[in-house]
Parts: structure tokens; sequence; C-alpha cells
């Protein structure tokens, strides 16, 4: 189904529903939060202590099928604190992935692309990415 204009602005691609394991460290301390959509640009974080807006990290998403963790490198590029979230609109942070070349792009997108095909059905992921999934 398409997203209206009343849905989230903040996405800039469609979101699958998929909860994941996601790993990361900040200030010397490890966190393991979980996300339940992703999109080949980002994804979101559920989390009770989201981290600051621009924040670039590391983080690691547990994905059934993969023998290690997937890591990816994002940058939080909007949040909703703890006091600010509803049940609908959870505390968490929204991440946009970053790459440090087309190369590395493609490949992560075509790994995100085959999760979501493999999740959810290569139908209801052909409709998310509006094309077939990458091989």
């Amino acid at each position: 189904m398409p997203e209206s204009e009343d849905d989230d602005e903040r996405r800039r691609a469609r979101r699958a529903p998929i909860e994941l394991k996601v790993e990361y460290k900040r200030l010397n301390t490890f966190f393991a939060d979980y996300t339940k959509n992703i999109s080949r640009g980002g994804t979101f974080i559920g989390t009770q202590r989201p981290l600051a807006v621009n924040t670039e990290f590391v983080f690691a998403l547990t994905v059934p099928n993969l023998k290690e963790p997937l890591k990816l490198r994002g940058k939080v590029i909007w949040v909703v604190p703890v006091e600010e979230a509803t049940k609908g609109n959870p505390a968490g942070m929204g991440i946009e992935f970053q790459y440090t070349g087309d190369a590395e792009r493609a490949e992560k997108e075509t790994v995100v692309e085959r999760l979501l095909a493999d999740q959810l059905g290569e139908h209801l992921a052909t409709k998310l990415l509006g094309r077939k999934p990458r091989e």
C-alpha cells in the first residue's frame, strides 16, 4: 500500500515491518536494541536511549540466514525522546545508512533487499521497493 502525504514525512523510502536485533557501542557501553522497520536507505531503532541527531556510528544487524551480523554505518537524522514517545510513535532514532562509495552502497542495499524478500516474500518486497529485489 503506498504511503500517503499524511504518513511520516521523515521517511524517504518505504519501510518493512521486520524485527532485527541491533547492537552498537556508545561511550564504551554496548547496547542491544531492536529495529522493527528497515528500508534500503535506513532504519528506525527503538530505544529508550537515542543518540543525538547527527551522531555517526557503526552498528550490527543480526539477520536470519547470515553467518555474521551485517555491519552498517549510520547517522542519526531524527529522534523521538522518551518523554515525547507514544504507542504509535515510540522512543528511538531514525538512522540513515552511510556508505564509503557506490560499491559499498550497492552491496549493502542488495543485502537489505534480499532480507526484505526472504522475510516478506518476493511479491511484498517488490511492492515496497517499487521493483524486483536485487539478486
